[in-house]
């Protein structure tokens, strides 16, 4: 008998797991892909417009204009689906947007996809528990897309008093540099896109305060970005007051802090679960309540390689569906999740870093592969992501001009092309 599977979303993660459940006739029937927007690619999908569109439906994306991806094209792919040959390594967001759409027709998803349809709550029709928890059906209840909203982290804290210093934002609406030309901005968070989204204010001619709570950056940065520690409190006279008791005054307050996770369709007392500090657990295998096993979160986890990860937590979960996975009981499966998250916290990982993975994933994938048996991640993959970061770190401003090509399963090279369009190897992995 063919299971029915609903999906939440057709960013990245929707679509990989529609994509996988079309694979296998035998065990599923198609899916029901609900969105709420009308395009395909999630975050990926630009929009300049930011908070909401004239008919109330909130802008979902975080891409801004000139967003390059920090990870090569030969690391970011599907396994199973590569991106086209000719393009450069780091790619533009419509080179992935477009990518996206490629994969919905190549593996024919669009015609289960629901647009415009947003999910207002998603019930277990027999909450039981242990044993009998893989038996629960779920009732999904949705409409056409009225009004949601984004939860990007931070902007509550300090906005409503910053207002008065000037203008507070989120990166989330952040679009392009231009407008902040001139302006000094504190930018509040030194990871990823806070590091990126100061490089571009910086060429536009603003002057970036980088406020952030770990040791100082040792990595190159351009002129004009001057790193500070966090931000503790803005005074009532506007003033933004540091950890280290120093004062700034600045025209924008700008929250690189990332995002809460909000999951208005579910209740999650109801499936064991906290959500909260930027944290959702229990999760067995980082996807799972134990509690109700057939509910999974694909896409969860962060610092990781995503479409590759996707892929293999996909695979991982159609398996246990199917029944080629056997899961522990609940109480194991609890306590599992629970010696992991006291490994991290015992090795200095804060709680609201439970959910990072980092040099934790390619052994995570691999168990994954095993206990499903799917093919694993390459050895290339690894080794590529982790000399991109390498890069990263001697080279802030200009890593992405380099362009990479994988020759093998175990072996990437690097390589120049010159105006007349032959290539050279520059080295070899």
């Amino acid at each position: 008998m063919q299971q029915r599977v609903a999906v939440v979303g057709a960013g990245a993660a929707g679509l990989c797991a529609a994509r996988h459940i079309l694979s296998r006739p035998a065990s599923f029937a198609p899916p029901v892909v609900f969105e709420l927007s009308g395009n395909v690619g999630g975050t990926w999908c630009y929009e300049e417009h930011v908070g909401t569109f004239p008919n109330g439906r909130p802008v979902l994306s975080s891409m801004y204009r000139d967003l390059r991806t920090n990870l090569p094209k030969e690391v970011m792919m599907f396994p199973d689906f590569p991106f086209d040959p000719e393009l450069r390594s780091f790619l533009s967001h419509r080179e992935v947007q477009q990518y996206l759409e490629r994969y919905c027709e190549s593996f024919r998803i669009w015609p289960h996809i629901r647009f415009s349809a947003m999910v207002e709550n998603i019930t277990p029709v027999s909450p039981t528990t242990g044993s009998e928890a893989r038996k629960v059906t779920w009732e999904v209840t949705s409409s056409d897309s009225t009004v949601t909203a984004a939860d990007p982290d931070g902007v509550k804290t300090l906005g409503k008093r910053c207002v008065s210093a000037g203008k507070v934002l989120h990166s989330h609406s952040y679009r392009f540099a231009e407008p902040f030309s001139g302006q000094t901005v504190v930018v509040l968070g030194a990871k990823a896109s806070g590091l990126d989204i100061s490089i571009e204010l910086v060429k536009a001619g603003a002057k970036v305060i980088l406020s952030h709570r770990n040791p100082p950056l040792t990595i190159p940065l351009p002129p004009g970005i001057q790193q500070a520690s966090s931000v503790v409190a803005v005074q009532d006279d506007g003033t933004i007051r540091l950890q280290d008791g120093s004062v700034c005054q600045a025209d924008v307050l700008m929250f690189c802090t990332g995002y809460n996770f909000s999951y208005p369709f579910l209740d999650p007392a109801q499936l064991g679960l906290d959500i909260q500090d930027h944290v959702v657990s229990p999760l067995y295998r980082y996807m799972m309540p134990p509690a109700f096993p057939s509910l999974f979160f694909i896409g969860i986890c962060k610092v990781i390689c995503p479409f590759p990860n996707f892929d293999c937590q996909v695979q991982f979960a159609l398996a246990v569906l199917d029944g080629s996975v056997t899961l522990p009981p609940q109480e194991q499966m609890e306590e599992e999740v629970w010696r992991e998250q006291q490994k991290k916290l015992d090795r200095g990982v804060q709680r609201h870093h439970l959910l990072k993975m980092d040099q934790d994933q390619w052994e995570y994938c691999d168990t994954l592969a095993g206990s499903a048996s799917f093919p694993p991640l390459q050895p290339a993959v690894r080794s590529l992501y982790e000399e991109v970061w390498r890069q990263r770190q001697v080279h802030p401003e200009n890593y992405r001009d380099f362009n990479y090509r994988l020759v093998s399963a175990t072996r990437w090279e690097l390589i120049r092309e010159d105006p007349g369009g032959s290539t050279e190897t520059l080295r070899t992995l």
